[in-house]
Formats: C-alpha cells, sequence, structure tokens
C-alpha cells in the first residue's frame, strides 16, 4: 500500500463516450483527498467502479480533461448517497471549474439532496465554461471543506464533462 494518504488520478479512467461531446471520469481518474486510507474511502479496483464516502470532514476531490477549443461544456458528477447517509444537513457543496492553470474559476454551490438513493447529476444543470480556440484542459472539483463537520454515504459514479 502507498504511504500517500491522497488518491492520485489515474488518466486511463478518463473514458470518451461514443460521439465525441462526452467524458466520463470515472473514481480512479480523480484525485482523491484521503482517498487512499480506507478508513476514509472506498474506491472499487475496476477502471470504471465507483468510489464510496465513508466518513470526511475534508471533502475534495478534484480532475482534469483536455478538450478542444471553441465550445462551451457543462462539468459535474454522476452522484447517489446511500440510505444511511449521514452530515449533509444543512451543508452546501461546491463545484468548481475553470479552464487552463490560470483560468476563472466558475462556481456553483448547492445544497446535497441526501435523500437521493439514484443516481443523479450534480449540480444538477452542471457548471458551464468555455474553453478558447486553441484548446485547453479543463480543472474541475467538488469540495465541502468549510463546515468541519463529518460526512458520509456519498457515492460518485464519475465525473462528466459534456458539450453545452
Amino acid at each position: 500500500m502507498t504511504t500517500n494518504p491522497h488518491f492520485v488520478a489515474d488518466p486511463n479512467a478518463i473514458v470518451p463516450v461514443p460521439g465525441g461531446k462526452e467524458w466520463k471520469i470515472y473514481p480512479r481518474g480523480l484525485n482523491i483527498v484521503w482517498g487512499n486510507d480506507r478508513r476514509y474511502w472506498r474506491i472499487e479496483e475496476q477502471k470504471t467502479g465507483m468510489a464510496e464516502l465513508l466518513q470526511v470532514s475534508w471533502l475534495e476531490v478534484t480532475g482534469k480533461v483536455p478538450l478542444r477549443g471553441g465550445k462551451k461544456y457543462r462539468v459535474g458528477f454522476k452522484i447517489s448517497m446511500k440510505p444511511d447517509a449521514f452530515g449533509w444537513a444543512d451543508l452546501h457543496v461546491v463545484i468548481l471549474a475553470k479552464v487552463g492553470t490560470n483560468g476563472r474559476l466558475v462556481p456553483k454551490k448547492e445544497a446535497l439532496n441526501y435523500s437521493k438513493v439514484e443516481p443523479f447529476d450534480f449540480p444538477q444543470d452542471g457548471v458551464e465554461v468555455e474553453v478558447p480556440e486553441n484548446g485547453d484542459d479543463v480543472h474541475f472539483g467538488m469540495y465541502e471543506v468549510w463546515s468541519g463537520k463529518w460526512k458520509g454515504g456519498l457515492l460518485i459514479h464519475h465525473a462528466f464533462v459534456r458539450e453545452a
């Protein structure tokens, strides 16, 4: 087992959807703070497997995808909640996206419906970014690091980047 407590993205878990207008970034393709510590996360071994948040007080899941330029994209996560999810009441989760390493951050802050056990897009309409003509990486993340509250029961199926 690695000594790094954080899970580092495997670029092989970033999969273009046929048609070329969407990318799925499975949990193994994401950077997950505390993701290598089995007290906090359970990440399935297969490339397309889910990640289960057991418990953390610092939720930080990030990724990036290189994209063609001159287009708008929507970024978000396909998630669900376990029936015994806890700690989400009165919390807002922030999704941030930006184009390039020095791009302007586009935030979206929403309460997480922790009673939804069926997979859903979060945030519902995604976060929209526009990639310049020359193309660039889109960086994105899901965060709840401000409350200090322990939370768990989140299932990450994949992140997505879709042409808007």
